[in-house]
This record gives structure tokens, C-alpha cells and sequence, in this order.
């Protein structure tokens, strides 16, 4: 696990904490009678990353964020472009469909709540 974070940089981590943001957006308007609990953080250089917060998530938000997480981490492009205009599609079956799911929800979210500030902070 140790050389995946050797190719970390600014760029992922802002990615891995937007994601983080988003799903917990999507899940808690969304799954709001599910039992959520804290996301587990079991790699310690993730807590810097995340603000030291743990989103309350969903278990089936906790495993799409995971999933997130680590195609995040494995992928081999610098700079890493949008995963929507990547060529090599790495995110298994499904889960691309509720990841884009979810950054459209929590964006348009952002959106109608007043949040522009933020959706250019997540952007830029």
C-alpha cells in the first residue's frame, strides 16, 4: 500500500477529498433512513487528506467511496485527467453509472443551495 501513496500528489488528494464531500452529500439527502456510520479510515495518510473528518456514510455508500478511493489512488496517469474523458475506464461495473450518479446530484445539489463558492472551490 505504501507505494501507491508514493505517486499522491496535490491534484489526488483535492480529488479524493471532493469525492469524500460528494458521496456524503448524495448520502445523507438521499439514503437518509439508512444507519449511516463513520467512514473507516484504515490507511493513516488518508486522515490528512480527509480534514481529519470521517463522513457518516452508508454501508453502501462506505463501498462506493472505497472503491473511489482506490482507483483514485491506482491510477497511472500525470497528471490524472477527468475520469470522464479518460480513455481507460478502471472503475468496475456499476459503480461508474453511481459515481456519476453522485457528482451530478451533489453538484446540482451545491448548486440550488446557494453553494457556488464551493462547487468552484471542488472545480478549481
Amino acid at each position: 500500500m505504501s507505494k501507491i501513496f508514493e505517486r499522491l500528489n496535490t491534484k489526488k488528494e483535492k480529488d479524493i477529498r471532493t469525492l469524500a464531500d460528494f458521496v456524503q452529500i448524495f448520502c445523507r439527502e438521499n439514503h437518509s433512513s439508512a444507519t449511516r456510520e463513520a467512514f473507516p479510515v484504515k490507511e493513516e495518510r488518508l486522515q490528512p487528506i480527509l480534514d481529519g473528518q470521517t463522513p457518516e456514510l452508508c454501508p453502501d455508500c462506505v463501498k462506493l467511496l472505497n472503491h473511489g478511493i482506490a482507483k483514485l489512488l491506482l491510477c497511472s496517469h500525470d497528471p490524472k485527467p477527468m475520469c470522464k474523458r479518460c480513455k481507460t475506464q478502471c472503475y468496475g461495473p456499476g459503480y461508474r453509472e453511481r459515481i456519476r450518479e453522485v457528482m451530478r446530484f451533489s453538484a446540482l445539489y451545491l448548486i440550488k443551495h446557494g453553494r457556488v463558492d464551493l462547487m468552484l472551490h471542488y472545480m478549481f
